[in-house]
């Protein structure tokens, strides 16, 4: 029996837009891909799917991806390692800017500074084969 290959390390991206509807029909054309508006709890967005894996999230409230709107923010998948990531984020030269939170049916993100002030995400993601988990 063969091996799964692991999950991607860029798990996903965030793009803020300033008209979702606009973006959407920019993205359909663009990428040749069906683009459909959803909603978690009171967060309007679309995704471009992948063949197994959402890949982007195009995201009208910039402020949810950055306090400076300072554009897009690449999610790495740190599958079940997000704690451990986190815990080694300071000593490493980096800053937490958003703590371990549940991003619904997606999983885990935290939000850091890199060593050089890049903002990227931590994920611990979830496929449709895994299940959610709660952390400690």
């Amino acid at each position: 029996m063969s091996e799964e290959p692991p999950p991607p390390l860029i798990a996903w991206v965030d793009i803020p837009v300033k008209n979702l509807d606009r973006a959407i029909q920019f993205y359909r054309r663009i990428l040749n891909r069906q683009l459909e508006k959803d909603c978690h709890e009171d967060f309007v967005f679309a995704m471009i799917k992948n063949e197994n894996f959402n890949c982007a999230c195009l995201v009208p409230q910039a402020e949810l991806i950055s306090r400076d709107n300072s554009g897009i923010l690449i999610y790495f998948n740190v599958e079940n390692r997000i704690e451990d990531a986190i815990e080694k984020t300071n000593s490493n030269g980096g800053e937490i800017l958003e703590d371990i939170h549940d991003i619904g049916p997606h999983g885990f993100r935290a939000i850091i500074a890199d060593s050089e002030g890049n903002r990227i995400a931590l994920l611990y993601w979830f496929s449709v084969k895994w299940n959610i988990v709660s952390l400690k």
